[in-house]
């Protein structure tokens, strides 16, 4: 059962979907945490674009609406890749007249659909873009109402978590118009839970308005949905069918078990802006699927976060009096194992790091050849444990570039200004 601040009923709604192809392998597209070492290699400038890369845009156009030069480097360079013999001076016309007239303009559905994947490509945090090609997009932007938006980000976790079979799914709400920005989505993801120390600001906001959940492990935080920056969020529960759960058990050591851990399978991002050409999307939920060491070795093991590395080590019996005996490592590496092990066990998808390296090697080859550079944050791409050990680590990459887009951006609250890399 759902429940609001008002508890209101949910309704059905249509959704579109966009069609892609699919994908023959899976690949982790999750948004990690901060790595520990903030390096980022840069090559030399050189031409590594099919079509004039991004450059820096005035923040609003006409009437406080998309910037025109943004609409316009979006437009050619969905032209150039959609092989739809698009006329771009066409569409920029009618862009331009629609801009004049409203404030604004409205991308048609192959627009959004090519946005949201390329947004994907550019996310330069993120290992797992082989497979950007096959994220499903599902347009609701005719969505404003906070039970709407919560029934539909209820089954896109539900789409998303497809019987174990992870897939890439993005849907997109409405977007900011000139006067009336559009709702966001407080929660960091989708599926977060009460106990930990990350969510603890936005468990005690539920709990002022109303929630009584949180006092047991793993309980998932309700969906905070607000309307405006002048309204109460309406919270509402997070349907059990709708949270998709992997209990942790270690392949070779039955006492794993007895710590009780688990973790959701979906990590679905709910608090960036999607930017297409202009248009900012502030409520526009995503996910790939895990790399086992996002859950492994930062979720359940961070100092700030859940901790649990002194625990598996007692589990395995393992010398801690002293640093020098490894006692970290060793524990980090069973902890892992327990990810990846439970998670096969379950036939549920994750990708483990070594995997996921060469995958992405692959994808950097592959967007070479189409003309294209690939950005990419050396201290996020390369993975929190055995990173030395990985294809990923001895190489330089092509640096972020914070005017790059479409992208997927940060923000400063849900009300803040959005900001690349």
């Amino acid at each position: 059962m759902l429940f609001t601040r008002h508890r209101k009923p949910l309704r059905a709604v249509p959704v579109t979907t966009a069609p892609v192809a699919p994908a023959p392998a899976p690949a982790s597209a999750s948004v990690p945490g901060p790595r520990g070492c903030p390096v980022v290699h840069q090559r030399p400038s050189e031409p590594t674009h099919a079509v004039p890369p991004a450059r820096a845009v005035p923040p609003t156009g006409p009437a406080g609406g998309p910037p025109l030069p943004a609409a316009e480097q979006f437009v050619r360079l969905f032209a150039a890749e959609s092989g739809q013999g698009i006329d771009p001076e066409a569409r920029l016309r009618e862009i331009r007249a629609e801009v004049a007239a409203e404030g604004t303009y409205t991308h048609t559905a192959d627009e959004l659909a090519f946005g949201a994947r390329v947004a994907w490509r550019n996310a330069a945090r993120c290992i797992g873009r082989l497979y950007w090609r096959s994220m499903v997009v599902r347009d609701l932007r005719h969505l404003r109402r906070p039970d709407d938006i919560a029934e539909q980000c209820f089954e896109h976790l539900r789409l998303a978590a497809n019987g174990g079979r992870i897939r890439p799914v993005v849907s997109i709400f409405a977007p900011d118009r000139p006067g009336r920005p559009a709702p966001r989505l407080l929660n960091e993801q989708l599926v977060r839970y009460g106990d930990d120390p990350n969510s603890a600001e936005r468990a005690a906001l539920a709990r002022e308005l109303g929630w009584k959940g949180g006092e047991g492990p793993f309980e998932p935080l309700p969906l905070l949905v607000q309307s405006s920056p002048e309204r109460p969020p309406d919270w509402y529960e997070l349907p059990d069918d709708a949270v998709h759960e992997v209990r942790l058990t270690h392949p070779t050591e039955p006492g794993f078990a007895a710590l009780g851990l688990r973790w959701y399978s979906v990590p679905a991002v709910s608090d960036m802006t999607l930017e297409i050409g202009g248009i900012q999307y502030p409520c526009a939920p995503f996910n790939g699927w895990y790399m086992g060491t996002e859950i492994g070795s930062r979720n359940l093991a961070d100092r700030d976060r859940y901790d649990r590395l002194r625990a598996v080590a007692e589990v395995f019996g393992l010398d801690t009096s002293s640093e020098r005996t490894l006692w970290r490592d060793r524990a980090l590496v069973e902890l892992n194992a327990a990810v990846l092990h439970s998670f096969t066990r379950e036939q549920v998808t994750v990708a483990d790091h070594h995997t996921e390296s060469q995958r992405f090697l692959t994808h950097i080859e592959r967007e070479k050849r189409y003309g294209r550079g690939v950005p990419a944050d050396w201290s996020w791409i390369v993975p929190p444990l055995s990173g030395g050990a990985t294809a990923v680590f001895h190489r330089y990459y092509d640096a972020p570039d914070p005017q790059l887009r479409p992208a997927y951006l940060r923000r400063d609250g849900a009300w803040g200004e959005p900001h690349g890399a």
